[in-house]
């Protein structure tokens, strides 16, 4: 935080107690407040009422927050960074909190539910000391000033959202729910926000890191799931769609051939007889009879009869 900023943060804050300590003892404000709701004023002007009931929504809380976090969402979608959005959540949360303890602790009825004249209506069960709407303002509008690139920017804005609060806060007045008082609060409660968020920036810098770091872990994971397997890759064995058999897995090279050996060699294996297959010995019904090749002619080429003796007739 720069000097000028803390200067301006003590100022404010000295007015911010010095504004609950006038209230808190009937002071000359007190009279002031009522002075000023005895005036009426949307009587004596009623024709701005319908404009200034439109006017007045530029402070609640709700619209101004969407309507800001849009415009923020979209810089930080074009930005690639989370710092935008995570300001005006901290500053909501930061106004949320003191604004809120302060309305519940004090306790202040507005002026339409005021039952003595010249009483400061403190701890009555009201909820309207500071400024709600006055706070918001000089809060939401108030960031578009605090997040600008450039200085030109920044001056221009900060023009824009001091004159736009200063009109919520004065419209409140204007309607009678407020209190001069509230108002007057009210602005310095939402600029002791703005002053103080330089000392919130480690910490939204180390909220936007964690975040940014779930998102990578998240895209990383993401990305080995879909990762197709390559034929590097280990595979899990295949079970074999060859049929199981005997002596029918082996092929045949032809009658009398034998079985390859263990290395793949043509001929029995070391220390095998030559009828011997590389699962065993052949059976009985084989031993004698060789093994019939596989497109070897269905009759034999020769006869099977035992040859005769042939004997000499006489002629």
């Amino acid at each position: 935080m720069s000097s000028t900023r803390a200067a301006l943060f003590g100022g404010t804050l000295a007015l911010y107690v010095v504004i609950v300590a006038a209230v808190l003892t009937n002071s000359w404000l007190v009279a002031l407040d009522w002075k000023t709701m005895l005036f009426r004023p949307y009587q004596q002007w009623p024709g701005l009422h319908a404009f200034l009931d439109y006017f007045v929504v530029l402070g609640q809380r709700g619209p101004t927050a969407v309507m800001i976090a849009a415009w923020l969402g979209w810089r930080s979608w074009r930005q690639h960074t989370l710092r935008p959005l995570l300001v005006l959540g901290a500053s909501l949360l930061l106004l949320n909190l003191t604004v809120g303890a302060v309305k519940l602790g004090l306790g202040r009825q507005g002026p339409h539910y005021a039952t003595q004249i010249g009483s400061p209506e403190l701890f009555s069960g009201g909820d309207i000391f500071p400024s709600g709407h006055t706070a918001n303002a000089v809060v939401t509008w108030g960031i578009l000033a605090y997040l600008a690139t450039t200085p030109r920017t920044r001056r221009y804005l900060s023009l824009g959202s001091a004159a736009l609060s200063l009109g919520v806060g004065a419209t409140t007045v204007y309607l009678g729910t407020h209190w001069l008082s509230d108002v007057v609060l009210g602005w310095a409660a939402g600029l002791l926000i703005l002053l103080a968020l330089p000392w919130f920036e480690p910490m939204i810098g180390r909220v936007e890191l964690a975040v940014f770091g779930v998102r990578d872990r998240w895209r990383a994971y993401r990305r080995a799931a879909r990762r197709p397997v390559t034929s590097g890759e280990v595979h899990a064995p295949q079970p074999s769609r060859r049929p199981v058999g005997g002596d029918e897995d082996q092929p045949r090279t032809g009658v009398g051939s034998a079985r390859r050996g263990p290395l793949g060699a043509s001929g029995p294996g070391p220390g095998r007889a030559p009828g011997a297959s590389a699962a065993g010995p052949l059976s009985p019904s084989r031993a004698h009879h060789p093994t019939r090749p596989d497109h070897s002619p269905i009759s034999p080429s020769g006869t099977r009869r035992p040859p005769q003796s042939r004997q000499v007739t006489g002629g």
